[in-house]
């Protein structure tokens, strides 16, 4: 029993394939994550892990060590769950990863008062555009929009997250009105370089599908920034409703090709497969299905069609 608590140290390295990523996991300093895993092979007498300055991977012997360590790790992560899921009263910190613009406008406006219902619970709640790896960041869940790729998390649908091609009246105004797809080309179409199919904008128009390249002056990684320069007149640009839609009631922004709808994504809570999904998971998801989830969720029920 001298090494089950080397067995955490030995996984988070492992699958994040570096001190400094463990560390963050971890909630401790790389020094600290370093010289643990020194002691473990001193101690082991066999190197774990190859170093370089890149990355770090397992050895033979390291794979051997993980493979054992890491069903380990989840007979406890099990055991704990079974009795966290037993819970009448959540307890424990959530981690939760949301995307930035949407977890500014839909989600931190939610939190006081979940914490409220739910006062044992404390919540480290992280705003990223990135696909994150909720496994090597230790993440319990996320909301994230699109498709589930990863076979080993579950995904439980929110909303629909519909997408729409917008602009100001003033860039209307100088520049005149797209009548079809292939009018985009005399635009200023503007980007979200974050979006996983950015560089290709796909329009659905007499029951079939077209594509449309946009170019243009300005791409950015922030729907916020994105939507910023859409009312400032610069250019044409796609946004989802849940950013879009105060300013097209308000007559800020005017949609574009109205006829030929964008596709739209699901959003999803993500989470690991778990045999018992914790009290605090459950509630946090059930949560936010009260307050966003429906066909018709809350930032589209003044936009219409």
């Amino acid at each position: 029993m001298e090494g089950m608590g080397d067995i955490p140290v030995v996984v988070a390295v492992a699958e994040t394939q570096g001190f400094a990523a463990a560390a963050r996991r971890l909630g401790v300093s790389k020094s600290a994550v370093s010289k643990r895993v020194t002691q473990i092979e001193k101690r082991l007498g066999a190197q774990l892990f190859h170093r370089s300055t890149r990355n770090v991977s397992l050895t033979e012997a390291g794979e051997h060590f993980y493979s054992h360590a890491v069903r380990s790790l989840d007979a406890a992560r099990e055991a704990e769950d079974s009795v966290l899921a037993l819970q009448d009263s959540p307890k424990g910190r959530l981690k939760v990863n949301v995307p930035m613009v949407f977890g500014r406008l839909h989600i931190a406006p939610l939190m006081s008062a979940f914490l409220r219902r739910y006062p044992g619970v404390a919540v480290d709640m992280v705003m990223d555009d990135r696909v994150i790896d909720l496994f090597a960041d230790g993440f319990d869940l996320a909301l994230r929009g699109g498709t589930l790729a990863d076979s080993m998390l579950v995904a439980r649908k929110i909303a629909p997250l519909r997408n729409v091609l917008v602009a100001s009246p003033e860039y209307l105004g100088r520049h005149g009105r797209p009548e079809t797809i292939s009018d985009l080309n005399g635009h200023n179409c503007l980007q979200y370089s974050y979006s996983r199919d950015f560089q290709v904008w796909v329009f659905r128009f007499g029951g079939k599908t077209k594509t449309f390249r946009p170019t243009g002056s300005y791409s950015v990684n922030n729907g916020d920034a994105l939507r910023e320069a859409i009312l400032g007149g610069t250019g044409i640009g796609r946004l989802p409703t849940f950013t879009a839609g105060p300013d097209l009631v308000a007559g800020r922004l005017e949609r574009v090709l109205p006829e030929c709808p964008l596709p739209s994504q699901t959003l999803y809570a993500i989470y690991p497969e778990r045999r018992h999904l914790p009290a605090k998971v459950r509630v946090f998801i059930d949560f936010i299905l009260e307050h966003l989830g429906g066909d018709l969720p809350p930032w589209d029920r003044d936009v219409g069609e």
